[in-house]
């Protein structure tokens, strides 16, 4: 099947299908969130189908979980896989130390444990998500629903003494209503602008009575796989310090796009 996709659609693409090549028979997989990761859960379900790729995959997301069933990957918890492989991501903002901001799907709670209960971190995105400094994007806080407004407000005050830009945080909404996560809470999203200290506010912030976890992922991210247009795409590694940089599928981008 051939669709017209955008050059950002087109680099999501890219990245997430070679970063599924780093899956191997046996490997229990965290399954990200997010456009991206979507593409990279049915790239694994065609290597399931094609190739007889046998994997246990735990979904960070209810969403998530019902795209890996019906791509007829084998769906576990956490806590009967116990430990990771691999999860494999995708990112709202990355700097070049492999720090991120996530969250924008809302899920970035789930996605924050099977990350750090895995032997590596994959983080798949186009490369607009690249970055000097995180804070561009608003960071999302995971709050209680009891006591939100109070949380907010001690959120806004502790904001006056970190290193950042801005410090307004407006509540996520669906439609009408407040956005819940899986876990049955509300999001705030900090318009922070610049963060200039993300270890010290990652710290405060989760120090602060009814936040359950903010969108700052540091020293988290092992790898990742930055995906343009085109199909070639981009291999940062933060261990060794390369970057691998490689065409598209048999060096012409539309083998790449051709089973899309």
């Amino acid at each position: 099947m051939t669709v017209e996709m955008s050059p950002i659609e087109r680099a999501k693409y890219a990245s997430a299908r070679r970063a599924a090549e780093f899956v191997e028979s046996g490997m229990k997989v965290g399954l990200g969130t997010g456009s991206t990761a979507a593409w990279m859960v049915k790239r694994l379900g065609e290597r399931v189908r094609e190739e007889g790729l046998k994997i246990q995959g735990v979904p960070t997301s209810s969403g998530t979980a019902a795209l890996a069933r019906e791509a007829g990957i084998e769906v576990t918890t956490l806590d009967e896989a116990r430990w990771l492989d691999l999860t494999i991501d995708g990112a709202d903002e990355f700097d070049s130390n492999l720090n991120l901001i996530k969250g924008g799907g809302g899920a970035h709670l789930q996605e924050k444990v099977v990350a750090t209960a895995s032997d590596q971190m994959i983080v798949i995105a186009d490369a607009a998500k690249a970055v000097e400094t995180l804070g561009a994007f608003p960071l999302p806080v995971e709050i209680l629903a009891f006591g939100g407004q109070t949380t907010k407000a001690l959120i806004e005050e502790t904001l006056v003494g970190m290193d950042v830009l801005g410090r307004d945080s407006v509540l996520r909404m669906q439609g009408d209503a407040p956005f819940v996560t899986d876990e049955g809470n509300h999001i705030l999203d900090l318009n922070l602008r610049r963060i200039g200290n993300a270890r010290q506010l990652s710290l405060v912030l989760n120090q602060i009575p009814g936040v359950v976890e903010n969108g700052l992922f540091l020293d988290i991210c092992d790898t990742v796989v930055i995906g343009y247009g085109d199909g070639k795409t981009e291999i940062r590694d933060i261990h060794t310090g390369t970057i691998t940089e490689e065409t598209a599928e048999g060096g012409d981008a539309e083998n790449l796009f051709s089973d899309i």
